[in-house]
């Protein structure tokens, strides 16, 4: 938890860094104190914060029973490790949802249903603007029907839902505003429905999981036979025949959506028809694995100067991580940092895993370059212009080299 001080002439501060970021230069007012606590928040007309606290005994489902029971009209924004969610509210139903997750993004969901390839995503991506977002794009393209970008809408929202029942830890506030001017798509969903399902889904995910073990591992064909298959499960039982991947793979290929896979997945596991094997570790080589190599000598030397000064730096790198935009906050999703601060690369091997050879190039060598772009100004930050010079001038030279790789 960051320590902010009051001095005696009433200046608050520091803030946290991300703090800071959101905020800018608003300014903000004091709606609420009392001797243990201080909201402030920014003025925007037509929008009011009247809620604000901190996950814990107050858990997902109260917080959403509540804003159900009393109908209320807003947006209920959670702050959460490696991401934030809103909620939109109609007179108490939830009507939208939107999500920093990489995971959760429209994209991603298309793709989890089975709709569109990697490679396909990644060329709708480009055509995405502020007056083409990406599901009209995917339309327009003729790479999915009218029909499936609608039940992939609905399943976005209800994905973002049901993965808010995780988290135990984070903030949230409720901004009471009219939706009209929204620009969202408003659909017709119960509150109580969701609560309800969302508490399910989470205890028999962490029941199909202890079975499981990880998404990152590999089923394959027990050799007990296994009698009276239904048919949703003899499909699901033809990819593991078919040695389709990892569980991850299998699931997105069923076409039934990540849990119901999962549920069908457990079911084969328990007739004995599956059984699970652990992932061989995940090796980047060629061309793919040297990007990773020179970007990681770059970051290290960056995150050795810089950590020094500042011992929240591997913070700030997850925060910056979280936020950037599609499609680079895929490319490193679920991708750990090392102490030394260079990015392991195997879950980054799997997050490319579908597109042609030289867009991976492409994109892991853009990726990389933002996260190493940002560390660049923090280092100017944190050591002064005249003591960073060398150090970026150093960085800089490392980074011509991987575009003169990809071939730039």
């Amino acid at each position: 938890m960051k320590m902010i001080s009051v001095d005696s002439r009433s200046c608050i501060g520091p803030l946290p860094p991300a703090a800071a970021r959101d905020l800018g230069s608003q300014t903000l007012a004091a709606v609420s104190h009392s001797d243990r606590h201080l909201l402030l928040t920014t003025i925007v007309p037509g929008e009011e914060v009247n809620m604000a606290g901190l996950l814990g005994d107050l858990g997902v489902a109260d917080l959403l029973s509540f804003f159900n029971m009393f109908r209320k009209t807003g947006i209920l924004r959670f702050t959460l490790e490696g991401g934030g969610k809103d909620l939109y509210f109609q007179q108490g139903e939830v009507v939208f949802a939107t999500s920093s997750f990489a995971e959760e993004d429209l994209g991603e969901i298309v793709y989890g249903l089975g709709k569109v390839d990697r490679n396909t995503l990644q060329k709708a991506r480009q055509f995405v603007n502020a007056r083409n977002p990406l599901g009209k794009v995917l339309v327009e393209k003729g790479f999915v029907n009218s029909k499936d970008l609608w039940q992939a809408i609905r399943g976005q929202v209800e994905t973002i839902v049901y993965h808010l029942f995780t988290f135990h830890q984070g903030g949230y506030a409720f901004i009471v505003k009219a939706l009209e001017d929204e620009e969202i798509v408003r659909l017709s969903m119960s509150t109580q429905n969701l609560i309800m399902e969302g508490l399910r889904r989470v205890d028999e995910r962490a029941l199909f999981m202890r079975r499981i073990g990880s998404l990152d591992a590999v089923p394959v064909p027990a050799s007990q036979e296994s009698e009276g298959l239904t048919g949703t499960q003899k499909r699901l039982m033809q990819l593991v025949e078919a040695e389709v991947g990892d569980v991850r793979e299998v699931l997105r290929r069923s076409g039934v959506g990540e849990f119901d896979a999962l549920r069908l997945l457990y079911q084969l596991v328990e007739k004995g028809a599956v059984r699970i094997e652990e992932a061989p570790p995940l090796v980047v080589d060629g061309e793919l694995g040297e990007i990773l190599t020179i970007y990681n000598g770059a970051l290290t030397a960056l995150y050795r100067a810089v950590a020094a000064k500042n011992p929240d730096f591997d913070q700030e790198i997850r925060l910056f991580l979280r936020d950037l935009p599609q499609p680079f906050s895929y490319v490193f999703r679920e991708a750990s940092i090392e102490e030394d601060g260079s990015i392991v690369g195997g879950k980054i091997l799997a997050n490319l895993a579908g597109l042609e050879e030289g867009d991976k190039k492409k994109l892991l060598a853009d990726a990389l370059s933002e996260l190493i772009y940002m560390e660049c100004i923090v280092a100017r930050q944190e050591l002064g212009t005249a003591a960073s010079a060398e150090l970026i001038r150093r960085v800089q030279k490392i980074s011509s080299r991987v575009k003169d790789l990809v071939g730039r």
